[in-house]
């Protein structure tokens, strides 16, 4: 390893497709994960999804940092043993990553999640901002929690904000007044970020179920004071994932322009992480991420949806 890739470093987020184990939960809809249930969730195939996860999350960034990502977020996982049993998977237990995971309201029990290498992250504190809604009926319907993580990276304070928004299943329009109502929370936590630390190197990632030029994005998350790296590459037509042949960037990593001053951590590269082994190569359409399920039926993939990465620039303070 050169001395220049030592001082590159790679955050990254991923939305794993539903990682359930295979144990029902009566308090969660996850009868579907279960040897019974519709999907014939077995242990054979949560270890084959961990294990291939795993592989995928060692390579993100690989070819310009030559180590795995120093953090991660991820989306979609049901609870704190199957995010321990994947950093426990020989392709990544060596790297040592820390975890901070909460339990969230979500009625499918399934949460989002931050890893750490703690080589390189000193974790700081952590909190969870809880997100609802009210029906027509006036009940509450609870979604995925906000994880904000404040910690040192290479010794420098940096907040994270790990997000996993409603998704459109109802409706792109029908439901895009919860994707908003996500935004304004966020904006919340960055204003109470502020009130601590004024000048806060904040980086912004998740599954937000909206494009980097929808409205819950442009206009209401990315203030002047942020920049999203994923609108050119929307703009060139990549995505993250495929739904009736259209593309959709959803997974964002989005940061503080103060990212681009010349001092400890300074942004260098964004981009999709869609390699060979992560594509479909069953499908007609070879370029399609190698999904676990359709709806019922079992594929045998990796997830529905591609890593997204920024890599840093670490300069070193001598």
């Amino acid at each position: 390893m050169t001395e220049e890739t030592k001082d590159i470093y790679t955050i990254a987020f991923y939305n794993l497709e539903n990682l359930f184990d295979t144990i029902d939960d009566p308090d969660t809809a996850d009868d579907d994960f279960t040897p019974e249930g519709k999907k014939k969730w077995t242990l054979r195939r949560y270890k084959k999804k961990v294990k291939r996860l795993a592989r995928a999350i060692a390579t993100i960034g690989e070819e310009n940092t030559k180590h795995p990502p120093v953090i991660l977020g991820i989306a979609e996982v049901e609870n704190y043993e199957v995010v321990y049993d994947l950093i426990q998977s020989k392709y990544i237990k060596d790297f040592n990553y820390g975890i901070v995971h909460y339990d969230s309201p979500d009625e499918r029990g399934i949460e989002v999640a931050f890893l750490y290498r703690k080589k390189y992250f000193e974790l700081i504190e952590s909190k969870v901002y809880p997100l609802h809604f009210v029906d027509n009926n006036g009940k509450k319907d609870f979604t995925r929690d906000i994880l904000c993580v404040k910690g040192n990276l290479n010794g420098e304070l940096i907040y994270f904000i790990v997000n996993h928004w409603s998704s459109r299943r109802s409706g792109t329009k029908k439901s895009e007044y919860k994707r908003i109502k996500a935004a304004n929370l966020a904006q919340e936590i960055i204003t109470e970020i502020k009130e601590e630390t004024p000048k806060a190197k904040i980086i912004i990632m998740g599954d937000f179920n909206d494009n980097p030029i929808n409205k819950s994005i442009k206009q209401v998350l990315v203030s002047n004071q942020f920049y999203n790296p994923m609108e050119s590459l929307y703009d060139k037509g990549m995505g993250t994932a495929i739904h009736q042949g259209e593309w959709f960037l959803f997974d964002q990593i989005i940061f503080s322009k103060n990212f681009f001053k010349d001092n400890t951590h300074t942004f260098r590269h964004a981009n999709i992480y869609n390699q060979h082994f992560l594509k479909d190569k069953f499908n007609k359409n070879e370029e399609n991420p190698y999904r676990t399920y359709i709806g019922k039926w079992y594929k045998g993939g990796i997830s529905d949806h591609f890593p997204v990465y920024i890599t840093l620039d670490y300069n070193k303070k001598e």
